[in-house]
Parts: structure tokens; C-alpha cells; sequence
């Protein structure tokens, strides 16, 4: 048993919104209380009745105020071209709104001391700056601290555009201060400046889950019957080819897609009337239970190494047959899924190394003696 640790974790994301961040961080905090170790969050402040989640979960909870404000939208064409230009301009010169973050989180760290380890969670990457400018030899806060990075910054090749090169100045200054980097694959190692290569740990997602309660789960659907559950990107994590193809299937199907990219679905309801079902993001508890109940689940690849979409550890955990639809998708493996065969399914790890038991363990182990 690991001896008693005050442990601190500072994001933007946490319970109860719905993102990868947000159950990176509620998940080791649970797991962290679970182990008797004493666990404060500093995360935004978020207009939710935590009563419960804390009687059941002891944790320190702390907010900061409320973000930055995006910047207005407006109904007519004219007003909607102006914000959504002016939201792209913000971002890209002065990552507007998440630069907010660094200011907030260095004001809540002001007089946090005593803990032995403190994690801090991007994105976005702003809450690492206001750590690094918060933390110093005279205010340690700890003495370890890990940066856990779930894309990279500086290297992400799935944004529209490069970030511009003075951004690299923030990445850099973090950096040097930091203990260690914390990255789900090792694959993305590459998008990380060569200087700090000796810090990176890798350490995946981590769940609470029971591998034996889906592996003896059997689909019965009257039809094939696949889901699809996260967001969409123009270019790299685009449904429209898909989409297009199932529209000219003479066959019955239902796809369930659980997003709230809903632009990219644009007229696809009406071509393929019932058997596109679009609904909005769900808790991944709701999810968890539908999941392990569909023929097979569709993953639209990154096309990247850089990136993986953290969907594939529940993907794996339900045990289900996974279609990749990358950039170059065989139409066959299409029709193949649809009849039953599976052949051309994805390849995805073993769950077992994404239990939060093993996870949590990965971040303690990282402790100074």
C-alpha cells in the first residue's frame, strides 16, 4: 500500500463535462481518493451541484471564476462571418479565450504549499503556463510537478494552422520547469522540442472499468446496427465520404453518431432518413452502456501519429469490432462490416493497461524520495 500522498490536480476540464480532459482528471481523482490519498482539484468554476459527487468522492474542490467570454455570435450571415473571423484572429494571435487560464491558475496557486505531487492538464495548454509562472524555488507548491499533455502544442498537425513561433516561447519556458511531461502515445514524442525528450513519460488514459461484464455481451439487432461516438474535423475526422457511400446502399442499417459536430451531418438525415440517428454528446456511462450493444463501432482515423483519439480505450473495452475510415477507406471493408465480416477490423490494445489501478500508479511512481 502506498503511503498516504496530498496530491493536486489543476485543469480546465473536469466532472461533469463531457471530454477527454475532463475524464482524465476525474478519473484520477476518484482513484486517488479510492487509495486514501488526499486530493485537491483546482479546476473553472462551473455552475453544478457537486453535493453529491463529493459525498461520494472526498475530494478538495476549488474553482476559479468564470473564462474569458468567446466572442459574440450573431444569427445573420454578415454578423456570423464577422465572429467567426474575429474568434479565428483571437485564437491565433493571442489563443483567446484559453489564455485566460494562465492568469486563473496562477492567482489559485498563489498560496497553495505542502503537497507532494501536482498534475496539471492541457488543454488547453495555458493552465501549464499558469503553473510554470506561478511555481519557483521559494514556492515550490511541490516537488514534483507533471505536465500531462493530451495533444501536443507547438507539434499539432490537426489544427487548421500552425501555431505562431512566439507560442514557442511558452512551451519552452514550461518546459524547462517542469518535472516531467506526461503523453498517452509514444508516438507522438516527435511533437515535442528535442530539449525536453528526457522528460516525457508515457502514460495513457485512464479508466474504472470490468473488462468480464462486456466480454460475454452478444449483439442481437434486427439489422447491422454501428455507432460513432466524438467530434469532427474538416479534412482529417470527416464523416461526409462515409456518409456519401451509405447513401447509395440498397441495404437496411442504422448508424447512431454522438456528437455535437452536427454541421458536418448537413443533409445526410435527409438521405439516409432513419438509418442516420444523430444525437448529442452523452455521459460515457450512457455511452458505455450502448456501445458493447452495436454490431460494430466506426473510428475515423486522425491520419496522424501524432494524435490518437482516446474513444479507441472504450472501443476496446466493450470489445467490439472497430472500422477505421481513414483517408484512403476501402468501400469493401464497408459492405464486408455490414454482412458480418470483420476481417478488416482495427487492431486496438490491450484494456488492461488503460485501468485507472495502473494508471494513477504511472503518476505516483514519478514521486521524488
Amino acid at each position: 500500500m502506498t503511503k498516504k500522498k496530498k496530491i493536486l490536480l489543476v485543469s480546465n476540464g473536469f466532472y461533469p463535462e463531457i471530454s477527454p480532459r475532463s475524464y482524465r482528471v476525474t478519473e484520477l481523482a476518484k482513484e486517488y481518493c479510492r487509495q486514501g490519498h488526499e486530493v485537491t482539484v483546482i479546476t473553472k468554476y462551473r455552475n453544478h451541484n457537486y453535493s453529491k459527487f463529493l459525498n461520494q468522492h472526498p475530494i478538495r474542490l476549488k474553482m476559479w471564476g468564470k473564462s474569458l467570454k468567446p466572442v459574440p455570435s450573431f444569427s445573420n450571415r454578415l454578423g456570423a462571418l464577422f465572429s467567426s473571423i474575429l474568434t479565428r484572429l483571437l485564437l491565433m494571435f493571442f489563443e483567446y479565450p484559453a489564455i485566460g487560464d494562465m492568469f486563473s491558475v496562477k492567482k489559485m496557486l498563489k498560496y497553495e504549499e505542502g503537497y507532494d505531487l501536482l498534475i496539471s492538464f492541457a488543454v488547453p495548454h495555458p493552465v501549464h503556463w499558469g503553473v510554470a509562472w506561478s511555481r519557483s524555488s521559494t514556492h515550490p507548491i511541490a516537488p514534483t510537478w507533471v505536465a500531462d499533455c493530451g495533444d501536443p502544442y507547438m507539434g499539432d498537425v490537426l489544427d487548421t494552422y500552425r501555431k505562431l513561433f512566439y507560442f514557442g516561447y511558452f512551451e519552452k519556458w514550461f518546459g524547462r520547469k517542469v518535472d516531467y511531461i506526461a503523453i498517452p502515445i509514444a508516438s507522438a514524442i516527435n511533437a515535442y522540442y528535442p530539449e525536453f525528450k528526457n522528460k516525457i513519460r508515457i502514460i495513457s488514459q485512464g479508466f474504472q472499468f470490468d473488462l468480464k461484464r462486456n466480454n460475454n455481451k452478444c449483439p442481437n439487432n434486427p439489422m447491422p446496427t454501428f455507432a460513432y461516438a466524438g467530434g469532427f474535423i474538416a479534412g482529417v475526422r470527416d464523416p461526409q465520404p462515409l456518409l456519401q457511400f451509405l447513401s447509395t446502399l440498397d441495404k437496411p442499417f442504422k448508424f447512431l453518431v454522438y456528437t455535437n459536430s452536427h454541421d458536418m451531418l448537413n443533409g445526410y438525415k435527409e438521405k439516409l432518413k432513419g438509418k442516420l440517428v444523430v444525437s448529442g454528446y452523452i455521459p460515457r456511462d450512457e455511452l458505455m452502456e450502448i456501445l458493447p450493444g452495436m454490431d460494430f463501432l466506426v473510428n475515423f482515423d486522425n491520419n496522424t501519429q501524432l494524435n490518437s483519439p482516446s474513444k479507441l480505450i472504450d472501443y476496446a473495452i466493450v470489445n467490439r469490432p472497430v472500422l477505421n475510415i481513414g483517408r484512403d477507406f476501402k468501400q469493401q471493408s464497408i459492405l464486408n462490416f455490414i454482412k458480418g465480416d470483420y476481417t478488416d477490423a482495427m487492431p486496438l490494445p490491450n484494456p488492461e493497461e488503460f485501468h485507472i489501478s495502473h494508471v494513477s500508479k504511472q503518476f505516483i511512481d514519478l514521486l521524488k524520495d
